[in-house]
């Protein structure tokens, strides 16, 4: 609606509505806060569950890339498994426990089951610090934005923007065609 005074000041714009008597086409609603539904949470974190996914096989391999660690596609399949456990875990635990409970757990199990696997294809010090780490970010933090309506994408789209720079950074002087040259035996 179309103000029915307008001033301009020094810092802008000065805008009065005052009408005695108004009708008009425009729907007006007031939303009410409400309890968190851990359902339909839930079932959004798990759709969304490949995206995260991505961004941890994507930094996994750069950093295995760059420390010359060789890790086989059988490995990436069970982190993948480990990741989902995430997801079905979290699902599952949300209508017995409380939403924040099962997410607390449900992270706890996923990072677990890829850091003791990745202790032993790799060694302790990757697991932790470069999987767990990037576990950590990519799947318990990417799920928690979920919890905050409204700036979930803007999160991810930071997340995803800082991975970029990180990763750039990291590799800015890498020869790509000599690492991945054929070595011939």
């Amino acid at each position: 609606m179309s103000p029915t005074e307008k001033r301009q000041t020094s810092e802008g714009w000065e805008l009065k509505w005052d009408y005695q008597n108004l009708v008009s086409g425009f729907d007006i609603a007031l939303k009410m806060p409400q309890k968190l539904q851990p359902g339909p949470l839930a079932g959004r974190i798990s759709y969304f569950a490949p995206v995260p996914l991505f961004f941890f096989f994507f930094l996994v391999f750069i950093l295995s890339t760059l420390r010359g660690i060789d890790l086989h596609p059988m490995n990436y399949f069970f982190l993948a498994c480990a990741f989902f456990a995430f997801h079905l875990l979290l699902a599952y635990l949300c209508d017995h426990v409380s939403i924040h409970a099962g997410f607390v757990i449900s992270s706890a199990v996923s990072i677990l089951l890829v850091v003791t696997y990745l202790r032993l294809v790799v060694n302790l010090r990757f697991a932790l610090v470069e999987a767990g780490l990037a576990q950590l970010i990519y799947l318990v933090l990417f799920s928690y934005a979920f919890f905050f309506e409204g700036f979930t994408g803007l999160a991810i789209t930071i997340g995803a923007i800082l991975t970029l720079f990180a990763v750039m950074q990291m590799t800015g002087r890498i020869q790509w065609t000599e690492k991945f040259a054929r070595r011939i035996a």
